[in-house]
């Protein structure tokens, strides 16, 4: 039972940890594309 649980909890901490650090990167472009198109406006 005890097993269990903690194979749950570090599959949902991987879980969490992945769609993170997809997140910080998916703002990391999207920082990126708002400054090349300032660059092209000026």
């Amino acid at each position: 039972m005890l097993r269990k649980v903690v194979f749950a909890l570090v599959a949902g901490s991987i879980a969490l940890g992945a769609t993170a650090c997809n997140t910080v990167k998916g703002a990391g472009r999207d920082v990126e594309s708002v400054g090349e198109a300032a660059d092209r406006a000026l």
